[in-house]
């Protein structure tokens, strides 16, 4: 208990290194030397003679070639290292392993990265499987939001997962999960799924899974939803997202497209369970000022016809209204497609916009204009769209009912001139109440509980995806697709489990040694097509990790899921109730 005089190192990542804690048990030396093998924590002496336990000269760990694995910080006993990212709030392997529970279907990421830097594709691909049906996709437009979370950015810069993820889905031949996965005997039941998308397509492969009999009713020509109809090809291919679909319709799962359902209460005197997974694909125009001018789009609607291969309609002045990725990709689709100018304009400032940095890089190196923090006054003209009036934005917050509140600079009116507009500000589900369900706010399928219970109003109906939660990502629609499978199959009497493991086994090594100036390795890009050779075709532009650069990128990783296997070290008070 007595004063040691040590300042508390709190300039290293992830770790918090306070020496007035320590009783000198070794765990940490021991840990770090004998288990990992990296050896960068010693004992070591001050001048006053005082025995610590820390790095030469007290160098910052990432100038030792510390791995940052944090079994230091697992095995001490007193809380003189500790973990900077622990909570009290958070279970122990969410906050050990985030890029893991910031998935929203959880894939095991570390575990499938190390089988990409052992060079076993296949097996990795097979760990992705295990909770994704559509490896191959995601690898290619994945929001990746376990990146944001990946501690490996507090080192440096964040493991470059999604690229990961495509190079071993990209050459996966199929040897452990192909006819090998799981398949429970017919049940005799019967489910429906209306909506041939990501959420759809899902619920209805594990339900198939399950043993019941699926049919998917999708409106349109193709199943797919926006992997087919939204999101360009020139970042995911129309052939590769059919590949994909071949899996479940291989499965058993039977698809008729052309086929809209619009009462599916109907549907019940046929099948014992329907599930809504309609998506939104209906676009939002703002009631402002000229809205139903000749030459005001909808992204959806626009993005769907550039798809089809059908005229669009616009012109050669384009001006797109909405900061998130649809409106990049209704840009980016325009330039593909002749127009001269384009703009982008959102209300959110530039570090607050929702699309991906990368995307609005990339359209900027294409020529695109972006306009960050401005209103949409009017869009003005009499025949005909002739522009767009706008002012500035000081601020734009909202209050506690979701209301936008936003401040203007005054003075800061402007104009720009287009012939056309597109709306990219949110789709919704296209339904009416005539459907005969309860609808929420944005026009969703209202469900008793988001995650937890996706009944309807109507027994026997459940809803998915984004047609009760919002536009938001292809992972969460496959996920949300997951949960209803497994909320219709205990309706309809099965246990609900629809977890399969596909991938083998894997030893995880505690041993994983030094690697040089690990701290300071960088990560991977992959190759793009430069902005003049990509801007005027549908062409792939981006072609991902190279061989050599996905092992190296997946020897970035820091094996956070390593730690769970320490056991934690036991207090006095473990040993007194032991003792009790």
């Amino acid at each position: 208990m007595r004063s040691k005089g040590f300042p508390v190192n709190d300039k290293n990542p992830l770790i918090l290194h306070d020496m007035n804690r320590c009783i000198l048990c070794g765990r940490c030396v021991r840990a770090c030397s004998d288990l990992r093998g990296v050896g960068v924590l010693q004992y070591q002496k001050r001048e006053d003679l005082e025995v610590y336990t820390g790095t030469l000269h007290e160098k910052l760990l990432k100038d030792t070639d510390c791995r940052f694995c944090q079994a230091c910080a697992e095995v001490c006993p007193t809380g003189t290292i500790r973990d900077i990212l622990a909570s009290s709030e958070v279970k122990k392997e969410d906050y050990a392993v985030p890029c893991r529970a910031g998935c929203p279907a959880h894939t095991d990421i570390p575990r499938y990265i190390r089988f990409i830097k052992e060079g076993d594709y296949d097996a990795a691909a097979a760990v992705i499987r295990e909770k994704l049906p559509f490896p191959k996709s995601l690898g290619y437009i994945c929001n990746h939001a376990c990146e944001l979370e990946c501690k490996r950015r507090l080192v440096n810069e964040p493991i470059s997962v999604r690229n990961l993820k495509r190079y071993a889905a990209e050459h996966d031949t199929g040897r452990y999960w192909k006819e090998k996965g799981k398949q429970l005997p017919d049940t005799g039941k019967k489910v429906c799924v209306v909506g041939g998308g990501p959420a759809g397509l899902s619920a209805a492969y594990y339900l198939r899974k399950q043993g019941h009999e699926v049919t998917v009713k999708e409106a349109l020509p193709t199943a797919g939803g926006m992997l087919s109809y939204g999101i360009p090809e020139y970042r995911l291919p129309r052939d590769m997202v059919q590949e994909e679909i071949r899996v479940f319709t291989d499965q058993g799962v039977k698809i008729e497209t052309n086929t809209r359902v619009e009462d599916p209460g109907e549907l019940l005197k046929e099948y014992d369970a329907v599930l809504m997974a309609i998506g939104g694909h209906s676009g939002v125009r703002l009631p402002m000022q000229g809205s139903s001018l000749p030459g005001v789009h909808l992204n959806i609607e626009f993005l769907r016809r550039a798809a089809m291969g059908e005229e669009t309609g616009i012109g050669s002045r384009i001006i797109v209204l909405g900061g998130g990725n649809v409106a990049f990709d209704c840009a980016r689709t325009a330039k593909r497609l002749g127009a001269r100018e384009i703009h982008i304009a959102c209300l959110e400032a530039r570090d607050k916009m929702t699309a991906d940095d990368e995307e609005i890089a990339q359209a900027q190196e294409e020529g695109i204009i972006v306009h960050p923090a401005r209103t949409f006054e009017a869009i003005t003209g009499e025949e005909h769209v002739t522009g767009v009036d706008f002012m500035n934005v000081e601020s734009f917050t909202f209050d506690e009912n979701r209301r936008a509140i936003i401040k203007k600079e005054e003075g800061s009116e402007h104009h720009i001139d287009a012939d056309t507009v597109i709306f990219a500000t949110g789709q919704r589900p296209d339904i009416t109440e005539d459907a005969g369900l309860a609808l929420g706010r944005g026009n969703s399928i209202a469900v008793k509980d988001l995650t937890k219970d996706k009944r309807t109003s109507v027994e026997g109906i459940f809803a998915a995806g984004d047609c009760i939660y919002g536009t938001k990502s292809v992972v969460m629609a496959v996920e949300s697709g997951r949960e209803a499978a497994s909320q219709i199959d205990k309706y309809l009497g099965g246990d609900g489990n629809i977890d399969e493991v596909l991938a083998p086994e894997q030893e995880k090594e505690p041993y994983i040694g030094v690697i040089p100036d690990f701290a300071s390795l960088k990560r991977h890009a992959p190759r793009i097509d430069s902005a003049d050779v990509r801007a005027d075709n549908f062409r792939l532009f981006d072609h991902g990790l190279c061989g050599e650069d996905a092992c190296a990128e997946a020897g970035r990783c820091l094996q956070c899921d390593l730690r769970l296997q320490i056991s934690s070290p036991r207090t006095w008070g473990d040993l007194k109730k032991e003792a009790e």
